[in-house]
């Protein structure tokens, strides 16, 4: 099966060989490996392996636990292949090719791009920021692997951002800026495997999927049409 491990790292020569060797020797076949971030002395860095689906993590998580300075962020299970640049140009251009869909397009992607579970286009009442606690969510469309009904936070005030809830599943919200429609991503809490929260990086990116998405869609989003759906509390 296809993981991805998130490891927090010291940014120093050596150190991403150590690693890159360890998950060799735990018998992951590395496939890509993603900078996220580098600062102040340290890198997180997302792998994406080919993992023995009969294979138990732990001494994965032992190995690399061994080399000083790393810390194992998440190790969770990844949809489809790899991302590469132009996967998000690739999106973009079936979004415009076919309008009528554009929003379940976005929305049965996003999760293959980010390695996550599932997504929700979501919608809030357009006269949310008057309402206690922002108004009851509904769905306009959900991915195929999004649970019935779905389970969402609370997506109000609509910006950008990452959220964990008590149940350990993270959450990446995207707003379209029109007919308060917004865009949830999910990666689930799942034993024995732990999925790291969204990284800043990856919220940027699903922001400017939705903002490049809403310039081509325009009046399109108004006829997005709500579901009941449950809200997390």
């Amino acid at each position: 099966m296809l993981l991805r491990v998130r490891v927090t790292l010291p940014d120093r020569p050596g150190t991403l060989g150590q690693v890159a060797r360890t998950l060799g020797v735990s018998g992951a076949d590395i496939v890509q490996v993603v900078v996220l971030e580098r600062l102040g002395g340290r890198a997180v860095d997302d792998f994406t392996v080919v993992w023995p689906g009969a294979a138990r993590v732990e001494g994965l998580l032992a190995g690399l636990a061994a080399i000083p300075g790393v810390r194992v962020d998440g190790v969770w299970r990844a949809i489809g292949a790899p991302t590469t640049t132009g996967q998000d140009a690739e999106l973009l251009a079936q979004v415009a090719a076919n309008p009528t869909d554009g929003v379940a397009t976005l929305v049965d992607a996003v999760p293959g791009l980010l390695a996550a579970d599932w997504a929700v286009a979501a919608v809030v009442p357009v006269d949310w920021a008057s309402r206690a606690g922002g108004g009851t969510a509904t769905i306009g469309h959900a991915s195929w692997r999004a649970p019935e009904p779905p389970r969402l936070p609370e997506v109000t005030p609509l910006r950008a951002r990452t959220l964990t809830m008590a149940d350990g599943t993270h959450y990446a919200i995207a707003p379209f800026g029109r007919a308060g429609l917004v865009l949830v991503v999910a990666r689930d809490h799942t034993e024995p495997l732990t999925a790291a929260g969204f990284h800043a990086t990856e919220v940027d990116r699903l922001a400017q999927l939705v903002r490049a998405s809403a310039v081509i869609l325009g009046d399109r989003l108004d006829l997005v049409g709500p579901q009941a759906v449950t809200t997390v509390t």
